[in-house]
């Protein structure tokens, strides 16, 4: 019997879920080995592992999945054949409806699709947490083991600072309902329809500008979109460009900050993934000239 916080692998965790889920797994294919583990199955159910401790936020998935379907934004589905969450040790697994022969939006269709989100009354069946965008990023950087004392001493500098540029900012606007993680590949296009929305982890209560800014530095800092793709998706969202706001630059450098802590936390088995960090980190201490290139991971 596995025991909480016991260290398994995502494989072992798919057949102890499956096995208690009644879920066939037979030639599960991994998808993706990230923050979550995710599995295509068979009968077109994808399983996504959760962190360790996180069954809570698994719960809060499945209510958003129904919530959001239910007032008119296309959501990945749960599987309804199966109780969940699936708990293996202190891992929750979620099981969902396969997407198949999807592909990430357009820029404009994130647009359109962030327009009707953020103007959603938040739920009132349960409660959304409110966006913390520095949480858990000192931890990070305090533990890793992949960095030198420069780098790290320049790191924990560089968050006291973001900090305060962004306590100094004030509250734009009252908070709304945002998804938190709103890039082109967590809205996903299928052949016929509207674009489902999935990784349903950090949506959340905050500022409006947070699912806004990642396209937007994807355009400004590394160049990945066209201005006619930028331009498409500051016109499906109804005009708003976020780079002409004051507070722009402040969010832009937390974003990027937090994608290079999320190399770090990835960075202790890989060494492909310890020298993206360490590019990261370079970026961000200006010895590297924009655009930027980062990889995925």
């Amino acid at each position: 019997m596995t025991q909480p916080g016991e260290q398994i692998s995502s494989a072992d965790v798919l057949a102890r879920a499956a096995a208690l889920g009644g879920v066939d797994a037979r030639g599960a294919v991994r998808i993706r080995e990230g923050s979550h583990a995710i599995f295509e199955l068979p009968n077109g159910v994808v399983a996504r592992i959760g962190e360790s401790g996180s069954y809570q936020v698994a719960q809060r998935e499945l209510c958003i999945s129904r919530w959001l379907n239910q007032n008119g934004i296309e959501t990945v589905r749960a599987a309804d054949s199966v109780s969940q969450p699936t708990l293996v040790g202190d891992q929750p697994v979620t099981w969902w409806t396969l997407i198949p022969d999807h592909r990430p939006s357009t820029p404009g269709e994130l647009g359109g699709m962030l327009r009707k989100l953020h103007t959603l009354t938040p739920p009132t069946e349960f409660p959304l947490p409110c966006y913390a965008p520095f949480d858990g990023l000192r931890e990070r950087i305090e533990s890793a083991a992949t960095i030198d004392e420069a780098d790290r001493s320049w790191l924990l500098a560089q968050y006291r600072q973001l900090r305060q540029r962004y306590d100094d900012i004030g509250d734009p606007l009252p908070p709304c309902v945002i998804h938190g993680d709103a890039w082109q590949g967590n809205l996903v296009a299928p052949p016929s329809g509207d674009p489902i929305v999935l990784d349903l982890d950090n949506v959340s209560m905050g500022w409006r500008e947070w699912d806004l800014v990642q396209l937007a530095v994807d355009y400004t800092d590394f160049q990945r979109i066209s201005d006619d793709e930028y331009e498409s998706f500051v016109a499906a969202y109804g005009g708003y460009d976020v780079t002409r706001w004051a507070g722009y630059r402040v969010l832009a450098d937390i974003q990027e900050f937090r994608w290079a802590g999320f190399a770090l936390g990835r960075s202790d088995g890989s060494h492909a993934v310890v020298t993206e960090a360490a590019h990261r980190i370079a970026c961000l201490r200006g010895l590297v000239p924009k655009p930027w290139a980062w990889r995925a991971l």
